[in-house]
């Protein structure tokens, strides 16, 4: 058995050597990055229907092409590592923060080669979650399936 003691100074030496955090702070970062790249893909959004003339499923699905690219690009880049930084869990939230979790894994194996090493792990992050996404989605839609068999 681990002694008290031994848990109450290992609790001690946790709580003085954990950075301290502003929570208030990092709330309002992370609502106002997360907003303003809510605001920029209203702009692509309101851009492309303008301009091109898109509606519907067409605008939504460029639109979300164009913030996956956006994100991408600025992974590439290092810039938003920078943003996620500030932001916290702001950026993290919209379209974008997928796409970072997508390219962040596939620059970090790229010295692995590009079949072994990018192409290999570009979904270590991202995998996971399209896969459980996918299948909840399936049991939900069975679910309601079977549901209206007997309603």
């Amino acid at each position: 058995m681990v002694d008290e003691r031994a848990k109450q100074n290992y609790a001690k030496l946790v709580s003085e050597s954990s950075p301290k955090t502003n929570e208030l702070r990092s709330v309002f970062r992370a609502f106002w990055v997360g907003g303003c790249i809510c605001i920029v893909g209203q702009f692509i959004r309101y851009f492309l229907q303008i301009i091109f003339g898109l509606y519907g499923d067409e605008l939504a699905g460029t639109t979300s092409v164009v913030l996956i690219f956006i994100g991408a690009l600025l992974t590439g880049l290092g810039v938003y590592d920078r943003i996620g930084k500030f932001a916290g869990g702001g950026s993290i939230v919209p379209i974008t923060g997928f796409a970072n979790s997508v390219v962040s894994p596939a620059m970090e194996f790229k010295s692995e080669g590009y079949i072994y090493g990018m192409a290999a792990k570009m979904f270590v992050v991202a995998g996971p979650i399209i896969v459980f996404g996918v299948t909840g989605g399936a049991i939900v839609g069975i679910v309601y399936y079977i549901i209206g068999l007997f309603v």
